[in-house]
């Protein structure tokens, strides 16, 4: 065994351990930045402790206890107000002396609330978009900061300040450490489902950067949405997008050649593809299709999804179904993004002209003067119907537009083979 062995170990304990220690500590602190900071320092004294004394048969338990002991001095030492000095130091001396395996026990059965509990917190909309992203993925993908900096393409520093005012908003709101109920559940259910969403798709075509797939990311928000789903069976929609997320993911290894470059989705190859994903995917979407007569957005997506996961060939891709799925989406959750994928199927299903109507309708939404696949989608439909000329010059402009160089690269591509301008 070498020097590194044990911290390899203990890093991948953190990771499976750090979002329910940080869950039950927030239930005790209701704080959730005093929390992840005692679940930090009981990290830090296992990564002093356990290489001489071996890893502990129950670790949670270990950095419970360690994470607990400690709160309590701080409460004891702090004496901040005599209601919560008793209230909480109460709650830990009744637990402090509780043996390891009892300690663990408890551990579990709270675990589930918990951390559905922090999921809602740390995708709360309180925060912008990207404070719940950082968030999600430092509490509950136990991602560290600078993991998180590079996932994203922007300076530790910047993440870092985005991650402590993304807590100390939370403090300020007061925002309580529970799953919300009533009207407010389904808000703040599309918050998590989008949150963890952001992050697949990030994963799965990177905004920026040299690369076109960050596996990483793709495999962190599975996991968030395998958990989810866990904790909220009833709930159709975490079932959808899990479903989505799965079948999207099989394709993650033929979307890129060897050397990194993209491959489009109908010039796959789908013998690549991972059936043991798609099969899994399938089975969340039937899930979700029968815990709700009507589909969500996810479950919408996740069906159209399974229409080219279904089809074994590109040809044989059932493009009208596909076309009549994205109308109902349009229709429940109206997009400019959502109009710009219908064309495409339309195009697929009824010819590159009736495509080409739908995508010059959207030629002046302000939302998609720069987005890249506008321009993007016009050339390939152009192509199609012989206006090279025009076509290579959307595929110049969406290059422009992109931020990633491995797109850039294929767009640049696909516009020299168009030739030069007569």
């Amino acid at each position: 065994m070498t020097a590194t062995d044990p911290h390899r170990t203990i890093q991948a304990i953190w990771r499976i351990e750090a979002p329910r220690l940080i869950a039950g500590l927030t239930r005790m602190t209701r704080d959730v930045g005093r929390a992840e900071d005692l679940a930090q320092e009981a990290f830090v004294r296992a990564l002093e402790d356990w290489p001489q004394s071996g890893v502990p048969e129950k670790p949670g338990a270990w950095l419970m206890t360690v994470a607990r002991r400690r709160a309590l001095d701080e409460i004891r030492r702090s004496k901040r107000t005599e209601e919560k000095h008793a209230a909480l130091g109460r709650e830990i001396d009744e637990r402090q002396e509780t043996s390891v395996q009892d300690l663990e026990a408890s551990f579990d059965e709270d675990f589930g609330d918990d951390l559905l509990r922090l999921i809602f917190v740390a995708c709360h909309p309180v925060l912008p978009a990207e404070a719940r992203v950082a968030l999600t993925l430092r509490l509950l993908g136990g991602l560290t900061t600078p993991e998180i900096a590079r996932a994203f393409l922007v300076p530790e520093a910047t993440l870092a300040q985005r991650i402590v005012r993304a807590k100390r908003t939370l403090a300020e709101a007061r925002i309580p450490f529970e799953v919300p109920t009533g009207i407010d559940r389904g808000a703040r259910l599309a918050s998590v489902l989008e949150v963890i969403y952001l992050i697949f798709n990030e994963g799965y075509t990177a905004t920026v950067g040299d690369d076109w797939i960050r596996p990483t990311l793709c495999e962190e928000a599975l996991r968030l949405g395998r958990v989810l789903a866990g904790l909220a069976p009833k709930e159709p929609e975490p079932h959808g997008l899990v479903a989505l997320m799965e079948i999207q993911a099989s394709r993650l290894k033929a979307r890129v050649t060897s050397d990194g470059d993209p491959v489009l989705l109908l010039d796959q190859n789908r013998g690549l593809w991972d059936y043991l994903l798609i099969g899994r995917g399938l089975a969340a979407l039937e899930r979700s299709q029968a815990l709700s007569m009507s589909m969500g957005p996810y479950t919408l997506q996740a069906a159209i999804a399974a229409c080219h996961a279904r089809a074994r060939r590109a040809e044989e891709t059932d493009w009208q179904r596909i076309a009549e799925l994205y109308g109902v989406l349009a229709a429940r959750m109206p997009s400019p993004i959502v109009e710009l994928n219908r064309a495409v199927a339309v195009a697929m299903a009824q010819g590159p002209e009736a495509g080409l109507e739908l995508v010059d309708a959207l030629q002046h939404e302000p939302s998609l003067a720069h987005y890249h696949l506008l321009p993007s989608v016009r050339g390939d439909l152009l192509q199609k119907l012989g206006r090279k000329d025009e076509a290579r010059r959307e595929f110049e402009r969406a290059a422009v537009l992109t931020q990633n160089e491995r797109e850039r690269a294929l767009l640049l591509s696909r516009a020299a083979a168009m030739g030069v301008q007569d």
